[in-house]
This record gives structure tokens, C-alpha cells and sequence, in this order.
């Protein structure tokens, strides 16, 4: 005999839930088939992104030069303080050494100074500001003591600043290595967007780069302009002889430079010392505001932080060393924000 019970039917929460989810997944599908493939970036958004980011290395870059120049400076500088330091005890030694040949010579006579006796077991600056204890002592006591006392002030004052530069130092070391992550990660990222390229859109942008420079060494006109000085000319012409150098973050030769690592080399070899960073170079000498009025050899400066410098090569042409991926090459002033001219 058939059963004639109803089937069972579904509670009211169960079918909430498989309602639910039912329209989720309808949901999903809609806008996985409504959503567009993300579009590839042209080689020319990735040459205007890469571009950027070079520009932004740059500038960590010459925040690093600084660290770094910094850093040398903080470590020479300490170094000559500890040496004084380390003459300054041996000469206390000395001083201390004699007053205790004063205190060996009274004890052969008849006993110590009770002042004498208790200086050599604490600090001197308690018996000088004693009338009464200078009124124990003899002349050569005081002398003697004097010249302790003046010699302790010196090494804990010299002392005290070794400490200071220590904690600047660490500082400036934090400052560099902070800035080197910075330029590496821009770099990096600039080369994950060329990794990004066609091999036929690479070798597109490798021979613009080839025809950039070759017109830098082979088409550019300087004129007859004359050399700001004749160590300006000669700065000038050390740098001529590394166009084609690469560019290399924090470089100063002489195979590779990075823009002020230039700048900076190419005094030097006309004997002239300059400051390490662009901003720097930029209070380094009187500074030009007219294009016009620019001589052979002034450093021009670029950019309204004043990242960038080069040489002025004459003719509207700046020789420097552009960013990463360029050599050493001449360019166009106007290519770039040109701040002013300085003249060494």
C-alpha cells in the first residue's frame, strides 16, 4: 500500500542561506564578466614612469651624497679628537707622575701634605677653590695642581664632544642607509617597468638613448665662448674627456659619475675643491641668474631643490652626467628647469 505522508520540506533558514549564496555567485560571475583585462602601459607611459622615477632616484641620491660626505667628515673628525684625547691623558699621566715624585720626596723627609696626600686620591678641584688647602701647598704644588686641573677640564670637555659626534654619527649612518634603500628601490622599480617591455619596445628605447648621445658627442655646436676662469676651462675640459661615462648613483670616478660626483671630480683635477652634493655646489661660488651671462666651466644648477648640476659647455649646451641609464653627455639648458649659474 503506497504511504501517503508529504515529503519534508526545507526550513525557512536553510533556504535564506541558499538564496544568499545563490546570489553572491551571481553576483561574482556578473563582475568577473563585466570586468576589463587590465590594459598594458605603452612604451611611452613606461618611458614617462621610468623617467620619473629616475628623477626621483636622483634627488634621494644627492640627499645620500650628503649623508655620506657627512659621515667622512663626522669620522675625521672624531678620529682627531680621540687623538687628542689619547695625548691629552698621557700628558696628565706625566703631570700626575711628578706630583707623586713631590709626594715620594715629602715622605722621605718627614711625611706627606695632608692636602697633597688627599689630592692624589681625588680630584683636584676641590683643593683650588680652598684658599685654605693653596695655603698648605707650595708654589710648585699649586703650579703642579694647575696644571692637572686645566688638563682634566680639557680631556672631559674634549671627552663629552667625541660623545656627541659618536650619536651623530650613528645618525648619519641611519640617514645613509635609509637613503641607499630609497635609490635602490626606485631604480628597482624602474627596471621592473622596462622587464615589462617588448624586447622590440627595449630595443626601441635603447636607440633612442644611442641617438641621444651620439648627437651629444658629434652634432652639438659650443661656439666661441671663454671659460669662466683658467681653472674654470680647465674643469671643463676634464670633463670632455669622460663623455660616454656612465651614470652611477653616488659615483665620483673615474670610470662612472653621478651628476655633482662630475662636477666635483672635474674641479679637482683643476685643483680646485668643491662641495660633494648639487645643493651644496649651489653655495659653492657667485651665482649667475642670466643664461646670457653664463661663461665656459660654471656649474648649472637645475630643478627647484637644486638636485641637478652640470657644467656649462657654451652655446645653450650644459655638459653633465643626466641620470641612470645615460652616460656623460652634453645637452640642451633648456631640457631641464635651469635655476642659475655658478661661478667658482
Amino acid at each position: 500500500m503506497a504511504s501517503h505522508r508529504r515529503p519534508k520540506q526545507p526550513s525557512r533558514a536553510r533556504v535564506t542561506v541558499l538564496t544568499t549564496v545563490a546570489a553572491a555567485a551571481v553576483a561574482v560571475s556578473a563582475q568577473a564578466a563585466n570586468a576589463a583585462p587590465s590594459a598594458k602601459p605603452s612604451k611611452d607611459e613606461v618611458k614617462s614612469k621610468v623617467d620619473e622615477l629616475y628623477e626621483q632616484a636622483e634627488q634621494a641620491t644627492e640627499k645620500y651624497n650628503g649623508a655620506k660626505e657627512k659621515q667622512e667628515k663626522l669620522q675625521k673628525e672624531i678620529s682627531t679628537i680621540q687623538d687628542n684625547v689619547a695625548r691629552g691623558q698621557q700628558e696628565l699621566n706625566k703631570l700626575r707622575d711628578g706630583l707623586g715624585s713631590m709626594a715620594a720626596g715629602q715622605y722621605r723627609t718627614g711625611g706627606i701634605d695632608p692636602s697633597l696626600q688627599l689630592f692624589l686620591s681625588a680630584d683636584p678641584d676641590d683643593y683650588l677653590d680652598k684658599a685654605s688647602t693653596l695655603d698648605q701647598l707650595s708654589g710648585q704644588q699649586v703650579e703642579a695642581l694647575k696644571k692637572i686641573q686645566d688638563k682634566q677640564r680639557e680631556l672631559t670637555q674634549e671627552r663629552s664632544e667625541a660623545s656627541s659626534k659618536l650619536k651623530d654619527l650613528a645618525a648619519t649612518r641611519t640617514e645613509l642607509g635609509n637613503k641607499k634603500k630609497e635609490v635602490q628601490g626606485k631604480l628597482a622599480e624602474a627596471q621592473r617597468l622596462l622587464n615589462s617591455l617588448t624586447a622590440a619596445e627595449k630595443a626601441a628605447l635603447a636607440a633612442e638613448q644611442a641617438r641621444a648621445s651620439r648627437a651629444s658627442a658629434d652634432r652639438v655646436q659650443l661656439g666661441n665662448s671663454t671659460p669662466a676662469s683658467g681653472r674654470a676651462g680647465a674643469a671643463f675640459s676634464a670633463a670632455q674627456t669622460k663623455i660616454g661615462s656612465p651614470y652611477v648613483y653616488g659615483a665620483t670616478g673615474p670610470s662612472s659619475y653621478d651628476c655633482s660626483g662630475l662636477t666635483s671630480w672635474a674641479y679637482a683635477q683643476a685643483g680646485v675643491g668643491i662641495p660633494r652634493t648639487s645643493q651644496a655646489q649651489a653655495n659653492a661660488g657667485t651665482r649667475i641668474y642670466s643664461q646670457s651671462q653664463l661663461q665656459v666651466g660654471d656649474l648649472v644648477i637645475f630643478y627647484g631643490d637644486l638636485h641637478h648640476v652640470g657644467l656649462y659647455a657654451g652655446n645653450g649646451q650644459v655638459l653633465h652626467a643626466p641620470r641612470t641609464g645615460t652616460v656623460v653627455r652634453y645637452e640642451s639648458i633648456n631640457n631641464m628647469p635651469f635655476q642659475f649659474g655658478v661661478r667658482i
